[in-house]
């Protein structure tokens, strides 16, 4: 079975098909107004919290999803499916303050420093209460190394997340009128 494989992989090389063909189980393309953003996820690193952004991913719960809290020079967070999602009752007040359906998740840190381009998954006072949301940074957060549960790391597309709309700092980066994130796709 593996020569079939790797007959097929060189194959698809050789016909210049291997881009659209490979479809990488832990990558999620999340599309934005501005283009795609592909983030690798680290499975080994947080098997739950990937699991659970690749089952709601799968589902369609985070399309369009806003950016309701986004900072200059830190981060821009979404994935509230339960306050944020255009398909429900958008929440504005309330956006950020919601998870999914689902049970949270116990933190699965780890000695990845959040530097830029790093994915966190979000999360309230307690650690093991993360559930839905998520962040990318916009640069270097080193203070929150192994307080926060790193998922992944964008491979491609930072341009289109330094596009989104920003958020007002002197009311925690709230975004009036936010970005979404318009379909969100696991695989390339």
């Amino acid at each position: 079975m593996n020569i079939l494989k790797s007959f097929a992989a060189g194959l698809l090389v050789v016909l210049g098909l291997a881009g659209a063909a490979s479809a990488d189980p832990n990558q999620l393309t999340i599309k934005l107004k501005d283009g795609p953003v592909v983030i690798q996820l680290l499975p080994d690193v947080a098997p739950q919290h990937v699991a659970r952004i690749k089952e709601l991913a799968r589902k369609g719960a985070y399309d369009n999803v806003a950016f309701h809290r986004v900072m200059e020079g830190f981060m821009a967070q979404t994935g509230d499916v339960q306050y944020g999602n255009m398909k429900k009752d958008f929440q504005p007040d309330r956006a950020g303050m919601g998870g999914s359906d689902l049970p949270d998740l116990p933190a699965e840190f780890s000695s990845i420093s959040f530097e830029r381009g790093v994915v966190g998954m979000a999360r309230a006072q307690d650690p093991n209460s993360a559930n839905s949301q998520f962040f990318i940074m916009f640069a270097p957060g080193t203070f929150l190394d192994g307080q926060y549960t790193v998922v992944g790391k964008v491979v491609s597309g930072m341009e289109n997340v330094d596009k989104i709309k920003r958020g007002d700092m002197s009311n925690n980066g709230a975004v009036t009128d936010p970005d979404r994130m318009i379909k969100v796709t696991v695989g390339k």
